[in-house]
């Protein structure tokens, strides 16, 4: 039996979404339950897409992250069954959703010098490759 009701593909991507713009500008989880007046436990469900996140829920959750609710949905497109089309934005969203891949964002985003950036890219390419040696 499929309860209508229980978290989707759908609902994943946006608790993702929500977890990686949560990060971004450096909020906890404790914080955002705050400004919600919800427990952090419920954030933490909304993030993993255990529990579906309201409309108007949503909408609060997009004033405290201080982004617009359309940006939730950005890429995401409905296939039969509710399922999620994948895209290349969404390994990128993966990245961004864990905290190591939101610092080296921003660490990265710190960088003015071109020449070190291209350099910083090469390195993560090695790696990869060495990771990885079908990928190279």
């Amino acid at each position: 039996m499929n309860d209508e009701r229980a978290a989707n593909a759908v609902d994943r991507k946006l608790g993702q979404r929500v977890r990686t713009r949560r990060l971004e500008i450096g909020m906890s989880q404790e914080r955002l339950a705050e400004m919600l007046g919800v427990t952090f436990q419920q954030v933490q469900k909304y993030e993993k897409g255990v529990n579906r996140i309201a409309a108007s829920r949503l909408f609060d959750i997009a004033g405290a992250l201080e982004m617009p609710v359309a940006r939730f949905f950005e890429g995401i497109v409905p296939h039969r069954g509710m399922s999620v089309a994948e895209s290349r934005a969404d390994f990128v969203d993966d990245a961004l959703s864990t905290p190591e891949g939101a610092q080296l964002m921003a660490l990265f985003g710190s960088i003015r010098n071109q020449r070190v950036r291209r350099r910083v890219l090469e390195l993560v390419r090695a790696l990869v490759e060495e990771a990885d040696p079908k990928r190279g």
